[in-house]
């Protein structure tokens, strides 16, 4: 009788995404986020009672005076955020991915997009990373947040990403919506030499046989995936596409037009709308 499969490990907000004995950071964001306002005093966070689940209690210990703990109102959440930015301030706005897209769209919609205004929403447990079941999992936040205007969407891999999109995502001019691992991230891409440029897909690994095109952490499982190949002689391409809003379509076309490769697509997300 074989062993039955191992579950997946989980806590009550987030499934494990390290494997066991890989390299870890804490709190990538909020650490960023905290040097970041060092030099920028028009940095302020908010949070939908969720700071210590998106990693913003970093901020709010650094920057008591610059914290708003706006209670579980999502909606009153992107409202003030959009005041704020209107008055001058730079806000970074956290909450779960699932909260965000579905609870305060309209608010997002109206109040941040359309106004094209300077803020920054970071949501935590994107797509399938909670083990908490469909009223946690935002299988569909990008899908929601493509059709919005002016609305730039990042999905970062690891913490190394994560860190180096913050000051990005600050330096940009307009609404942003990042994807957000929190917790121990793992920390994969400074073995590639990469850096996080807006708008820009980036080849981690080429190979002649299957090319990967892939996104958030999804990209940390295709260069798994590749290694474990190599054993095969099956050589992977890996184009890690971190900004999904402008899409980098001339760099993934060129990718995907090469002859003699199989094109697969990975991503933390419904294949609707993704």
């Amino acid at each position: 009788m074989s062993a039955a499969p191992k579950r997946l490990t989980t806590s009550a907000m987030i499934a494990s995404l390290a494997a066991p004995g890989q390299r870890t950071k804490p709190a990538p964001f909020g650490h960023a986020l905290v040097e970041l306002a060092a030099s920028r005093p028009e940095v302020v966070g908010l949070s939908a009672d969720l700071s210590k689940y998106t990693d913003l209690h970093i901020f709010a210990k650094a920057y008591p005076e610059r914290f708003y703990q706006m209670g579980m109102a999502e909606q009153l959440l992107m409202s003030a955020a959009a005041g704020l930015a209107r008055e001058g301030a730079l806000p970074f706005a956290t909450t779960y991915a699932v909260f965000a897209s579905r609870r305060a769209y309209d608010f997002i919609c109206l109040a941040i997009a359309e106004e094209k205004l300077n803020v920054k929403i970071v949501c935590a447990l994107p797509g399938l990373t909670t083990g908490y079941g469909p009223s946690h999992q935002a299988t569909e936040d990008i899908a929601i947040f493509r059709g919005m205007p002016n609305l730039t969407i990042v999905d970062p891999c690891d913490a190394l990403e994560i860190e180096q999109a913050v000051p990005a995502i600050a330096a940009h001019q307009g609404p942003v919506y990042m994807r957000l691992l929190r917790g121990n991230v793992p920390l994969v891409l400074d073995e590639y030499g990469y850096k996080f440029e807006l708008g820009k897909a980036a080849m981690l690994r080429d190979g002649p046989d299957v090319l990967v095109i892939s996104t958030g952490f999804m990209t940390m499982r295709a260069l798994e995936a590749a290694t474990l190949l190599e054993a095969d002689s099956i050589k992977i391409a890996v184009l890690h596409v971190a900004t999904i809003k402008p899409l980098d379509e001339a760099r993934i076309l060129a990718e995907a037009a090469k002859p003699g490769r199989l094109v697969v697509v990975a991503e933390n997300h419904s294949i609707i709308g993704g």
